[in-house]
């Protein structure tokens, strides 16, 4: 199957195929198609045959020269937010080149390109939109959905990243600003997995915003409306659901930055009707599971022998703790032994059986009133923080997807640290000025035996005289992989079971595997080497469990291969209008 290019192009599917794409497009038209341009690469031969003579300086370049020469502009920016506008810039002209300089320099970009900058760029989107990307779909657009779907400019679409732009990061309601999000996440699956970017679609459901700063805002490029909730907001999200099963049968929905009130109930309405999932949910459970796993590995206790406690008991913590859960089962203990090992604490304290307002996703981990009898020294009874879990069940794991910033005190880690030999922390909410505590505070205060996964970028730390870089549970270790594999063999849906396989396969991959003094996680510089594994993993599973048609597992492997695009100049061949 080719690929469609914004223009009706195709290009070879798969990047062992003779690369030649085939364009009615000359002159400027050609020059301003993104997934198209080749700049100052464009050939002589090119140039005399789609009437480029003029239209570009006459230094034929390589790709290998632009992307230095790009690389020289971005390093010679001062701001972060700078780095980020000339980057989307880049993408909006010259997609080949973009994702070039993008896969060679991710360690460097990633930061720039996601989190924790493109928080930044969402709170300021408004005021940096230059071209239009993607699809923001508004409210009062929504009997045109399936018509605006339908145009034969998306044929070719096999990846969707949709948000509502209401829980942007730890930043709120950002409106139509949280598209720049969907068109993120998109550019690592490309950038991390080589999905083909004409095959990516990033979508806005504005359902109008709460934040009465963008309301008051004469710049604001969103529908200007308070956000609409209830039945309307439902039949906006099925419509949409509705129109895409109905256009794409086989393509990957991902779900991104939804309030806590709709990510769960959404995930559980449509996980089941198409191949979706909940990226801060389920994404970041198999990323942070993958990571605690090698960290368990580096104690040397068994899994089932963990306590962990929870900071934030929302979408994200009780994703993790699902999954986790799940992996406690596979290790042999009961749903109950294992659920009985979680302290989740939210707003309203520790949870506990009986609560008023707990949710359905909550529910499986309220800890009995009877196991907390023997309590002690409760701060401020009847209700339980985090300091009296820390005090009474002497947790191995403290995790933070609170977004509430140095909520992990020093007393509490001193306390944990002082009953556990190798404590493991995972301060996880970003963008980085809302993480629970530093990486530098947590090395100090349990004299370097804490093993510390963060969600945004931090230093390296210095431990015996050098730097041990500080191991960030970034999506894109997993979430590129899913996808790519999900894809590659058409399933119907995604299990629990292909996110348990994509973590275990990432810390198969953990280097503190071969050393217990390496880092948890690979550099990200092996993201499409684990992407690929990834993808292969999560593949196998979806065979294994009858969600695609039954294939050999070195046909699993060559699918998701074909899949994953080089960003590579092709050549070029004048079509006629009217030719076939």
């Amino acid at each position: 199957m080719p690929h469609a290019s914004s223009s009706g192009e195709t290009e070879p599917a798969s990047d062992t195929a003779p690369r030649v794409i085939e364009t009615a497009l000359s002159g400027y038209e050609l020059l301003n198609d993104p997934l198209l341009n080749k700049g100052t690469a464009f050939t002589a031969k090119e140039r005399e045959e789609f009437e480029l003579h003029g239209l570009l300086p006459p230094h034929v370049a390589t790709l290998d020269w632009q992307v230095k020469r790009r690389l020289d502009a971005f390093r010679a920016i001062g701001s972060d937010l700078q780095k980020f506008i000339f980057l989307r810039g880049l993408q909006d002209s010259n997609e080949t080149l973009f994702y070039a300089l993008l896969t060679r320099h991710i360690e460097e970009m990633m930061p720039i390109v996601y989190t924790p900058t493109v928080g930044l760029g969402c709170q300021l989107f408004s005021r940096i939109f230059r071209k239009p990307r993607g699809l923001f779909l508004s409210l009062p657009l929504k009997d045109r959905i399936a018509r605006i779907l339908g145009h034969a400019h998306f044929d070719g679409i096999e990846a969707i990243v949709v948000s509502d732009g209401e829980r942007i990061l730890g930043l709120g309601d950002q409106g139509a600003g949280g598209m720049g999000i969907p068109i993120g996440k998109l550019s690592l699956y490309t950038a991390c997995a080589g999905l083909h970017p004409s095959t990516t679609l990033p979508v806005l459901l504005d359902a109008g915003t709460d934040n009465k700063d963008h309301l008051d805002d004469p710049l604001y490029i969103g529908w200007r409306h308070e956000r609409v909730r209830g039945e309307a907001y439902d039949d906006l999200v099925d419509t949409f659901a509705h129109a895409v099963r109905a256009r794409w049968p086989h393509v990957l929905l991902h779900w991104e930055d939804f309030a806590i009130g709709n990510a769960n109930r959404l995930l559980a309405r449509y996980r089941d009707r198409l191949c979706s999932y909940n990226d801060d949910i389920q994404g970041t459970a198999a990323v942070a599971v993958g990571a605690l796993l090698a960290a368990v590995d580096v104690t040397g206790e068994e899994l089932a022998r963990q306590r962990i406690a929870v900071l934030g008991a929302g979408s994200a913590g009780t994703g993790i703790c699902a999954l986790l859960l799940r992996a406690m089962v596979a290790a042999g203990l009961s749903e109950a032994e294992a659920s009985a090992r979680f302290y989740l604490v939210d707003r309203g304290g520790l949870l506990v059986e009986g609560m008023n307002d707990l949710q359905p996703f909550q529910a499986p981990f309220a800890q009995s009133r009877e196991r907390l009898a023997g309590w002690k020294n409760l701060q401020s009874p009847p209700r339980v923080d985090l300091a009296d879990v820390i005090a009474n069940a002497k947790p191995t794991v403290l995790i933070g997807t609170s977004g509430q910033p140095h909520a992990f005190t020093e007393p509490m880690v001193r306390e944990m640290a002082a009953h556990v030999r190798r404590p493991i922390i995972f301060p996880l909410s970003n963008p980085t000025e809302r993480s629970e505590a530093s990486p530098l505070e947590l090395d100090a205060w349990t004299e370097g035996r804490a093993i510390i996964g963060t969600g945004s970028p931090f230093p390296p730390l210095r431990r015996g005289g050098r730097g041990i870089r500080v191991d960030q549970t970034n999506n894109a270790y997993v979430y590129p992989g899913i996808g790519l594999g999900a894809i590659a063999v058409k399933a119907r849906r995604i299990s629990d079971a292909m996110f348990l396989a994509a973590a275990r396969t990432l810390a198969e991959l953990s280097p503190a595997r071969h050393d217990r003094a390496a880092n948890l996680l690979p550099p990200l510089v092996s993201l499409r080497k684990i992407s690929f594994h990834v993808a292969v993993a999560v593949a196998e599973q979806a065979v294994a469990e009858g969600l695609a048609d039954p294939l050999p597992d070195d046909a699993i492997a060559a699918a998701v291969r074909r899949k994953m695009w080089e960003p590579l100049y092709a050549a070029y061949r004048r079509l006629q209008h009217g030719g076939a």
